[in-house]
């Protein structure tokens, strides 16, 4: 039976699963998506569903494959690229904003940052990191724009983490140290510095990782 209820609900409720599932990789790049089979999954007619495709089409999550359907947009090595550029433009923003605009308590508490995480949660740690400095900005608009394409992101860092024959966690931790003394000490040129190298370090492991990719176009 279909469920019933708020149509907004349902709408934001498949949407919302279904860009998680992509995001997480659960839903690896390239795979097939259609109506019926996703409205069967939910419980709930196509509708809802062609609406949440058209929301992550726009999100350049998934794209219309003519006469077929839908599937999980393909990773372009182009496009990652541009999202780290477009990312270490945003991040040194946000550090200089942060080392001039943040509370003293929101900069003490990046100190939660400085223990090295086990490797399962390091993805999830890493994120949480970065949306910290983005918040600790105190500037909504940037934050979000920021956490935004982070998190869009995260897909290919799951893609590639496993292909990295220099995938370090400690060294990246040790890094993220280092942002964080040179906020405590509201030195913003230095946090923004390291950030971008920080930033440009990543995306070369990561490009590299991808070009080995067979998920990646």
């Amino acid at each position: 039976m279909k469920r019933s209820g708020n149509s907004v609900l349902l709408r934001d409720d498949v949407y919302w699963s279904l860009r998680q599932d992509i995001l997480s990789c659960r839903l690896p790049p390239g795979s097939e998506l259609h109506e019926n089979v996703l409205a069967e999954r939910f419980s709930v007619s196509k509708s809802p569903v062609r609406e949440a495709l058209l929301r992550l089409e726009r999100d350049r999550l998934v794209e219309v494959i003519s006469r077929q359907g839908y599937r999980v947009m393909p990773i372009s090595v182009a496009d990652a690229r541009n999202m780290y550029s477009f990312r270490g433009v945003l991040e040194t923003a946000c550090a200089i904003e942060a080392a001039r605009r943040a509370s003293a308590e929101q900069l003490q508490a990046l100190d939660r940052f400085r223990a090295r995480p086990h490797d399962d949660v390091f993805i999830a740690y890493n994120q949480d990191f970065h949306c910290a400095i983005f918040d600790c900005s105190q500037n909504q608009r940037m934050a979000a724009v920021a956490r935004e394409l982070i998190e869009q992101m995260d897909r290919m860092t799951r893609i590639s983490i496993h292909a990295m024959r220099d995938h370090d966690p400690s060294r990246l931790v040790k890094e993220h140290c280092r942002i964080i003394d040179a906020l405590q000490a509201r030195d913003g040129r230095a946090a923004a510095r390291i950030l971008r190298d920080h930033v440009n370090n990543a995306a070369r492991r990561v490009l590299r990782a991808l070009g080995q990719a067979p998920v990646t176009e």
